[in-house]
């Protein structure tokens, strides 16, 4: 019998708020972090509006010298992983240094700071670039600068696999752990790409939501006038640690990882199959993983984006996996508070599951007032929803035809 994977810490920085519990009470109380972009003017863009991360200091995490070496994904992830270490009880010689592993998933990297430059030198603003540029967006960075700070020696990775990357890296460090190559590892998503070139390029795609006037509805999952997504940005970490390990040094523990899973639709390079094939065989074998029931499943917090062809190709998959199923669970989107998060969304949305697990209460999905006829399940419209959640799973798919689910279960010895 494999050993049980646990989860002692978690940390969040999203658009409806910095640090799990805010971002949890934000969620439940139907908060939205949609708003027109601050950031950069975004006047004469189709899309005008983003789920930017707000009140975020970088001084309250790293040091000066850290957050100069630092482009913003990183921060976001960084801090995160702050909060959940701390959360965890990691302190500097509780794990061997040499068996605390790290792995960040990032869609997009930093993709900002390179746009942000190469625009400097096609106007000529400067002709010179920083010796920390290079750094700065590689994705394997953000998690270097964790190992360095904290002092880790163990596996490092990134996983970059679109807009299931974060969930991804989940599913790496379970293996890691699997593969008895570390005792704890710090799981990190992260993305910052709020940028005019992503948001021009996602809006030529016909990916996002061109609801400029409204942008507190322009996310609406599952709803019949759904028009795209919203981009998004934020980090999410948890640390995932083999039970014995746990155990050993007398954690908290909130939750278990009891299933995992990754596949491909092998279909195109955006959209998903229309028969949902890769996300039906996803959630299959991160059940089967889990040695659990479909029927034990309580609530899935889907992929759910907001676009016309991805919902509702999520929901019909949910329907044939689960059957009549599909009907007693509630299957929501957290998309509508804090838009699409990209790689920071899968580690978010499995905190979302595992509060919704501590307290029996399912966020709610936003933006949903007109559903859409073929998505009639309980998608939690608008107002949160007290129900026992004992298993929870999280979807994550992405370009390219990625496709992650994610088990989360109440945690018994």
């Amino acid at each position: 019998m494999q050993e049980k994977l646990v989860i002692t810490g978690m940390g969040a920085v999203t658009p409806i708020g910095i640090g799990v519990d805010t971002y949890w009470n934000n969620l439940v109380d139907g908060k939205c972090g949609i708003d027109h972009i601050t950031r950069f003017d975004a006047s004469e863009l189709p899309v005008q509006i983003a789920a930017q991360v707000k009140d975020f200091n970088p001084d309250d995490f790293m040091t000066k010298k850290q957050s100069r070496e630092m482009d913003l994904f990183m921060q976001y992830g960084y801090a995160a992983a702050t909060e959940a270490l701390a959360d965890a009880g990691i302190e500097e010689d509780t794990v061997a240094s040499d068996r605390m592993g790290v792995v960040v998933g990032t869609a997009m990297s930093g993709v900002s700071i390179i746009a942000e430059t190469q625009d400097g030198l096609s106007t000529g603003a400067h002709k010179k670039v920083s010796p920390r540029f290079v750094p700065k967006f590689i994705g394997n960075i953000a998690a270097a600068q964790i190992a360095i700070a904290k002092g880790y020696h163990g596996p490092s990775l990134t996983v970059s696999t679109a807009c299931s990357s974060g969930a991804d890296a989940v599913t790496t460090a379970a293996m890691l752990l699997r593969a008895g190559e570390a005792d704890a590892v710090i799981v990190v998503g992260a993305d910052a790409s709020i940028c005019p070139v992503v948001l021009l390029g996602l809006a030529s795609a016909h990916a996002l939501s061109t609801n400029n006037d409204d942008p507190l509805h322009a996310s609406r999952p599952f709803d019949k006038d759904r028009d795209g997504f919203v981009a998004g940005e934020g980090g999410g970490a948890i640390l995932l640690e083999t039970e014995s390990h746990a155990k050993k040094r007398g954690a908290k523990i909130h939750a278990e990882l009891v299933g995992y899973a990754n596949c491909t639709d092998g279909y195109h390079v955006t959209a998903p199959h229309p028969d949902g094939i890769g996300a039906i065989a996803c959630m299959e074998h991160a059940v089967k993983k889990a040695g659990i029931s479909l029927d034990q499943i309580d609530y899935i917090n889907t992929h759910g984006t907001s676009t016309p062809m991805g919902d509702t190709i999520e929901v019909n998959a949910v329907k044939k996996l689960f059957g009549a199923h599909a009907y007693e669970m509630a299957v929501t989107s957290t998309k509508g508070s804090t838009g699409h998060m990209m790689g920071a969304g899968g580690v978010t949305e499995t905190i979302a599951c595992i509060k919704a697990i501590q307290t029996g209460i399912v966020p709610p999905t936003l933006g949903l007032v007109n559903a859409d006829e073929q998505c009639d399940l309980n998608h939690v419209p608008g107002k949160a929803e007290k129900r026992p959640v004992h298993y929870a799973m999280t979807n994550a798919f992405g370009f390219g035809g990625q496709n992650s689910s994610l088990v989360v279960g109440e945690y018994h010895e």
